[in-house]
């Protein structure tokens, strides 16, 4: 069961339904979004009916929800939901691209990235400073050290930072520095990250595993909302089949059913997905075309170079053909390009060496 609280909810409306419901032997969790309240009850429903929840000051509806996944599902929310990064909208009617390199390495290089980004379209800077890696022996992210470099080249260049956090204890030092939590593909059922990040007060991409559902999927994000954050965007980034020509097989239609499934925004990680940069702009287009409320790729000033991933990265007349694909195809599904937020002075020129 799920109550949805009017808009002018006070708090004392809140902790008054939530006090009922404990007193009546159930649980509640309250869930915050950018514009509206949710409270999941867990216990006997039957036994919640008596209580003329309804009548409560504050509350708008309740609501009974048939499938598990109850704070993420469409049966309480048929309109689908707009995640606000910083002031970037990810959502129904934009196309937003996230963009930046796999690994940060050096605030040069960093930088450099960012601009790329900034010239393909992107409104929001991703970047790895912490890397899970299948190899113990690959280069794991620069930690603290790469969370300073975002958050000084954000300063410079104006993007707002999407990073992965890897465990619970690192939580609070990356929400020091990003504006969006990143939970990776092989953290997607590490519930007590799922947890900690949910308790953040920041928005979080979920990446999907590379061996689940979409209904573990969408059960991963429950543990973030039941924790208080329905901020949480899905990322559909290719799953692990018996196919080898391509890093992961992109679920195309991941998309359209999580969007029917979940009121939460969906986005698409071509770069993971192909794992190669020749298939990174055709996933782009299929991903925009069916539907994807943005994409999220990988660019680097030199791929070769790279110290992680750099046969995915896109550079140099890829990143033009990038911009085009995003000032042209989002308008034929009836949406717009995501804008970044409005640049503050910089103290210098936009250049590497500006760092």
């Amino acid at each position: 069961m799920v109550i949805v609280m009017a808009p002018e909810v006070t708090q004392g409306d809140i902790d008054s339904v939530v006090d009922l419901v404990r007193a009546a032997g159930g649980e509640a969790f309250v869930s915050r979004g950018v514009s509206r309240t949710i409270i999941g009850l867990v216990g006997d429903v039957d036994h919640f009916g008596a209580l003329n929840l309804r009548s409560r000051s504050g509350v708008s509806d309740v609501i009974r929800v048939s499938v598990p996944y109850k704070l993420v599902s469409r049966e309480h929310h048929s309109e689908r939901s707009v995640i606000s990064v910083a002031g970037v909208p990810i959502g129904p009617s934009t196309t937003t691209l996230i963009a930046g390199p796999c690994s940060v390495e050096t605030p040069e290089q960093t930088l450099a990235a960012a601009l790329m980004a900034r010239q393909a379209g992107a409104c929001l800077l991703r970047g790895g400073a912490f890397k899970p890696r299948s190899s113990p022996y690959a280069f794991q992210g620069l930690g603290e050290a790469g969370l300073k470099i975002l958050a000084e080249v954000r300063a410079e260049v104006g993007l707002p930072i999407v990073t992965e956090v890897v465990d619970p204890a690192s939580v609070d030092l990356v929400c020091a520095h990003a504006d969006m939590l990143q939970v990776g593909t092989r953290n997607m059922q590490n519930f007590a990250l799922l947890q900690a990040v949910g308790s953040a007060g920041k928005p979080v991409m979920l990446k999907r595993g590379m061996n689940a559902t979409i209904e573990e999927w969408l059960m991963a994000a429950e543990y973030i909302a039941q924790r208080g954050n329905l901020d949480i965007v899905l990322c559909e980034r290719g799953i692990r089949t018996f196919e080898t020509a391509t890093r992961n097989t992109l679920d195309i239609s991941a998309v359209p059913i999580a969007q029917r499934l979940s009121h939460l925004p969906v986005i698409v990680d071509p770069s993971h997905s192909g794992g190669r940069r020749d298939l990174v702009l055709p996933l782009t287009r299929a991903a925009i075309a069916v539907g994807a409320d943005g994409v999220i790729i990988d660019v680097h000033p030199e791929p070769a170079k790279a110290l992680c991933d750099g046969d995915q990265a896109l550079a140099d007349d890829d990143i033009r053909e990038l911009a085009e694909v995003m000032q042209s195809m989002p308008a034929m599904l009836g949406r717009t390009l995501a804008l970044p937020p409005q640049p503050q002075a910089a103290a210098g020129p936009l250049t590497p060496a500006s760092l």
